[in-house]
């Protein structure tokens, strides 16, 4: 096989000829051997002639064509550098070309070399990469491309090379010639004094002089990597003419020249469309779940963010973010005793670990409580499963398909006896049974690894090989960094690639149809690096690159929900491109305003009158029949459906929404089962359970425990209680509840308890969002009515429209959005009423109605929650019951007496 390319692709086209316009009006410089004075070399060098103002004019000429936002100067850095003449300051100019990661950025800028010796001269190009892998990924670019671009060019002087400090004669090679040179070079090997390349040998000058004299343009490959001062001196140590930037996660964008975002790529199909299958527990909350999301330092404190499930106020268990800092006691933050012991005893963003005082300790990105190692069986049977499938689909059409496996560790792969490679030749050998083309092959024959061992050859961080140690070491290199082509024949059997955190930037295989994420993603930056590795095109056996959509699609298998997968995604490219073009903030994120008290309002009589009527508190008592709640309970808890803890997979597609830059998951398929976690773990003491439950969750509840234990005893959910024991609880102590509030509801009765709220308690301002208040003016004698200059309101759809119907009725004399501390004592929590309106009677003139007034939706309450049936029954009991005043459920203003005034 040999890889094709397309010369017409506009998009490449366009970011190849943004670098030109850089140089507009730069004269062709011819080739000219010059001796720099007092040096020991000679070279052939670039030169620039055109000012940095000319440059500034023609880089706002090249974003405007580009449709970019113009900058106003040039982006340049400095650093001291020890040159030829002694220490100068070397200043340099910065361009960048974003591009997403799989377009074929290395083809562009290799173009972009040629198509300025072309047009300018220019001749030295320094390709600087930072780390081997990407080196490696380059060399092989280099390689197949020159047929391409021979043939593009008409066969021009083209040499390139990879910097070996052993060949003592390369960097002269490079600055003597007098056509086009390519060198590619780790930053590792000129970063530092003591690299080869910085030191004198046999009286001469340091190589690096002699590459400072060619004036190289620098090309930088992922320059997110070499931000920091150490790297920008290396750079500036080159005396660049310029550098230019590619990557598609710029950490800073100096100067951007061409952009094409993930959502550009995505939506002209210039890369594979992205599907999720989520491999995830449910109905699980056995064991306690943590998983370490941030760890954070600052001058005064420092927390961490910790993944957990938090038991919520309706009785569910949901995963949820917590902030905590040494002391803080898990069992409080989440409620859940499960939690015993998990007192935050140690803090290390340095060492990045948490540990508990139970000397329990997570690393960053670490997770228990979760089955992993059942979730990782499932990922590594779904992913075979999904390779076999896909394979017998694309053969067909010449594709061979390749997996690619993230490990979270390499001992659980690279032993004989690694976990992950027995779970992989498990399953590989269980599943191909169903596939008659696979039978014959042996797992160990189908799969590969690369891990990446760091090795100091004179001063040069090197790869040897993928643990430096065998043979075997040597042939997964090669063909897994440098042997595309085979990789990619149907004759090589390895299909299956292992990696821990090598293969990212500066590796790409365009056959990846499958990413499995053994590990926990340790940033979002990280998630999209390792999507990365397979978004690009696929090609078949002859090379040529496959255009198809229905082909082009890579399946993540992610130890998450596709929610998560797409919001980190999301999140990452935000911080890449900001949030130009996405859906725009809430309007609560826009205006603040303040409401002020009308505190005349409180001197009128229908007021007075009206808050002696509402102040009063009361209290409730109510009656329980156990042996009905018991038997109630558990008729419907037998009917209940109690799911087994079990590992799902579901799949959604990744579409990008066609009016806004941003990703939105759309399902393909509903959770299926792929492993059956019943009966796994310990039982615990079901009756504290469902106490704690009881207890902290709301309203609070307690219930004799004998009450308890008879609800246990007669339900037929017996054996579901030992497979899934925290569910049977969540599950028995909501429906527990909700008959116990029933009971409590029906036969409540309330009487004043001698106490009453009082006027003070109003706030003289309340400060607010400005969208979310309706103005309280007086307008030819309507209106202004309400005890605030404004009212704020929470349901645009009712409350908004009966504010503003309020304030349009001349019968209404005064009215009040009851505040939050204004509420009901009830069995099932605290009610805060809605309305308080004082009007004319029109039964009597003269006489004034005092109300108390609930807005819903429909006043067909059997549409409505439970709990907001009960408490509306409550308020019924006690304003009109205890109080004495009317109080009803209304869906809008004509409901009030004389509606249609």
């Amino acid at each position: 096989m040999k890889f094709k390319f397309d010369s017409d692709q506009e998009y490449q086209v366009d970011a190849v000829e943004s670098v030109v316009g850089l140089f507009d009006g730069q004269a062709f410089v011819r080739n000219q051997l010059t001796v720099p004075t007092g040096a020991t070399f000679q070279v052939v060098p670039n030169r620039l002639d055109l000012t940095p103002d000319q440059l500034l004019a023609n880089l706002q000429k090249v974003q405007d064509d580009r449709g970019l936002d113009q900058d106003d100067k040039l982006e340049t850095l400095t650093a001291k550098v020890d040159t030829l003449r002694g220490e100068e300051d070397i200043t340099f100019p910065n361009f960048s070309v974003e591009m997403e990661t799989g377009t074929g950025k290395t083809y562009v800028y290799i173009r972009t070399a040629l198509r300025l010796y072309e047009t300018y001269g220019l001749r030295k190009f320094i390709i600087v990469v930072p780390s081997v892998a990407v080196r490696e990924g380059v060399k092989k670019a280099l390689e197949v491309t020159k047929p391409h671009f021979d043939k593009l060019f008409g066969k021009p002087p083209y040499h390139s090379t990879v910097y070996d400090s052993a060949r003592k004669s390369q960097v002269a090679g490079f600055a003597l010639s007098d056509g086009i040179e390519i060198m590619v070079m780790t930053i590792d090997a000129f970063k530092r004094a003591e690299t080869v390349i910085r030191q004198s040998r046999e009286g001469l000058d340091p190589p690096i002089y002699q590459l400072q004299e060619t004036r190289p343009v620098l090309i930088l490959d992922e320059p997110q990597n070499m931000e920091s001062d150490l790297s920008v001196s290396a750079l500036a140590s080159l005396n660049p003419m310029c550098a230019l930037r590619y990557s598609a996660t710029h950490r800073n964008a100096y100067n951007v020249v061409y952009r094409l975002t993930p959502f550009d790529a995505y939506r002209q199909g210039l890369v594979k469309r992205i599907e999720v299958a989520s491999v995830v527990q449910q109905d699980n909350e056995n064991l306690p779940f943590l998983r370490v999301e941030e760890l954070n330092a600052t001058k005064r404190t420092v927390s961490a963010k910790l993944s957990v499930h938090k038991l919520m106020a309706t009785g569910k268990i949901r995963e949820k973010p917590i902030k905590v800092r040494s002391g803080d006691n898990l069992v409080e933050k989440t409620g859940r005793a499960e939690y015993e012991g998990f007192v935050v005893d140690e803090i290390n963003p340095g060492s990045g670990f948490i540990r508990f005082a139970n000397n329990q300790e997570l690393a960053l990105g670490g997770e228990q409580g979760s089955d992993r190692e059942a979730v990782f069986e499932a990922q590594i049977a779904s992913t075979i499963e999904e390779h076999f499938r896909r394979q017998r689909r694309l053969k067909e059409h010449g594709i061979k398909v390749l997996s690619l496996f993230f490990i979270d560790k390499v001992d659980n792969y690279a032993p004989n006896d690694g976990k992950l490679k027995l779970m992989f030749v498990k399953a590989f050998d269980e599943i191909k049974q169903r596939y008659a083309e696979w039978k014959d092959v042996q797992a160990a024959d189908a799969q590969k690894a690369y891990f990446a061992t760091k090795t100091k050859k004179s001063g040069e961080t090197m790869v040897l090989d993928s643990t430096g140690k065998t043979k075997q070491d040597d042939e997964a290199f090669n063909l897994i960094m440098r042997e595309k082509e085979r990789l990619l024949s149907f004759d090589e059997p390895v299909a299956f690639i292992f990696s821990h955190s090598a293969l990212r930037e500066g590796w790409d295989n365009p056959n990846v149809f499958q990413i499995c994420t053994l590990r926990e993603v340790g940033s979002e930056t990280e998630r999209r690096q390792q999507v990365g590795r397979g978004v690009r095109l696929p090609v078949n056996q002859n090379g040529d690159r496959i255009q198809d959509e229905q082909i082009n699609v890579l399946t993540v298998v992610a130890s998450e929900t596709y929610e998560r997968f797409v919001a980190g995604l999301q999140r990452d490219i935000e911080k890449e491109y900001g949030k130009d073009g996405l859906p725009p903030p809430p309007p609560n994120q826009r205006k603040r305003t303040t409401i002020k008290l009308r505190k005349q309002f409180m001197l009128k009589p229908e007021f007075k009158e009206l808050w002696e009527k509402i102040k009063h508190k009361t209290r409730y008592s109510v009656q329980i029949d156990t042996p009905k709640l018991v038997a109630d309970t558990v008729a419907e808890l037998d009917e209940a459906t109690i799911r087994k803890p079990r590992i799902t997979v579901s799949k959604a597609n990744i579409r990008v929404d066609e009016a806004e830059d941003f990703f939105e998951p759309i399902v393909l398929s509903g959770a299926r089962t792929a492993v059956d976690l019943a009966g796994r773990y310990p039982l615990p003491n079901l009756i504290e359970v469902m106490e704690s439950l009881m207890a902290n969750t709301s309203p609070p509840m307690r219930l004799a425990r004998r009450t308890l234990l008879e609800v246990f005893k007669q339900t037929a959910k017996r054996a579901e209680a030992t497979e899934n024991p925290h569910d049977f609880a969540i599950t028995a102590v909501d429906i527990l509840k909700s008959k116990l509030a029933d009971q409590m509801v029906k036969g409540i009765k309330y009487q004043k308890d001698g106490t009453w709220y009082e006027q003070t308690q109003f706030a003289e301002e309340i400060q607010t969002w400005a969208d979310y208040v309706v103005p309280s003016v007086e307008t030819g004698g309507v209106g202004g009515t309400h005890i605030y200059d404004g009212v704020r309101w929470d349901s645009e759809g009712i409350e908004k429209q009966f504010a503003v119907d309020l304030e349009r009725r001349a019968d209404v004399k005064l009215y009040i959005k009851l505040p939050d501390w204004f509420t009901v004592d009830t069995p099932i929590g605290r009610y805060n009423p809605d309305w308080a309106v004082v009007m004319d009677d029109p039964a009597n003139h003269g006489d004034s109605l005092y109300l108390v007034r609930e807005t819903k939706g429909s006043l067909d309450l059997s549409e409505l929650r439970p709990d907001e049936r009960a408490k509306i029954t409550c308020g019924q009991r006690h304003f009109g019951g205890a109080l004495g005043v009317s109080y009803k459920v209304i869906t809008k203003s004509a409901d009030l007496p004389n509606g249609g005034v």
